[in-house]
């Protein structure tokens, strides 16, 4: 573990004791094509929705197969992905700032595996698990404040609401028919609007009983 240091000793735990360790160095966790060709990649494209090829000077060659994620997930999806990234990848993968997924690989020959096992994966309603898109001229992940989760009062950017968004978007995530690159946000307050659909709720929800006694109808 990350506190466990050459020279520890139970017995004497504050002898040569250092604090705030912190993670350690991000670098320590590149694939092996990106750490040897590091601010060197001559050019990078997009091949297909979802899939990206950057060519280094050396003519390496790095495939990232990004997928669609979630703001909050559970440890069992988390899980899943991590195995996902042993199976193809190595053991390495990304998280966007949008929540999405990249799994990156240095042969072009994983790559067609890779998004078949991807788009092989479904919830039991059968909606995609890891949907394969988001770049180029398409949509893109969208991104929310978190109603109901880290506040209480609003509901259009809980995840339901979201959802319902992005259901209505899908095609364009696996498409590029978009004029450019189309970022969608689903925010509860005025001043995260930027680009996208913006709502605001003026009062808090109310259910039939509260609103009844405060002489409401809904």
């Amino acid at each position: 573990m990350a506190f466990i240091f050459s020279g520890y000793s139970p017995d004497k735990r504050m002898t040569d004791r250092i604090t705030d360790i912190g993670p350690q160095k991000y670098d320590l966790f590149y694939p092996t094509v990106i750490a040897k060709n590091k601010g060197k990649w001559l050019y990078h494209e997009i091949t297909k929705p979802g899939v990206m090829v950057h060519v280094a000077e050396s003519g390496d060659e790095c495939y990232t197969v990004g997928v669609g994620g979630a703001r909050l997930m559970s440890v069992t999806h988390i899980r899943e992905i991590c195995q996902i990234a042993d199976k193809h990848c190595g053991g390495h993968l990304r998280f966007t700032t949008r929540n999405n997924i990249e799994f990156m690989v240095a042969d072009k020959a994983k790559v067609e595996p890779l998004i078949k096992d991807l788009e092989s994966r479904k919830f039991d309603g059968g909606s995609f698990k890891f949907p394969v898109g988001g770049t180029g001229a398409g949509v893109t992940n969208i991104i929310h404040t978190q109603g109901w989760i880290h506040f209480h009062t609003p509901a259009p950017d809980a995840s339901g609401p979201v959802k319902a968004t992005m259901d209505v978007l899908f095609d364009d995530i696996k498409d590029h028919r978009q004029p450019a690159q189309l970022s969608v946000s689903g925010p509860g307050a005025e001043h995260v609007r930027r680009g996208a659909k913006g709502e605001c709720s003026t009062r808090r929800p109310l259910c039939k009983t509260t609103a009844s006694a405060l002489g409401h109808s809904i």
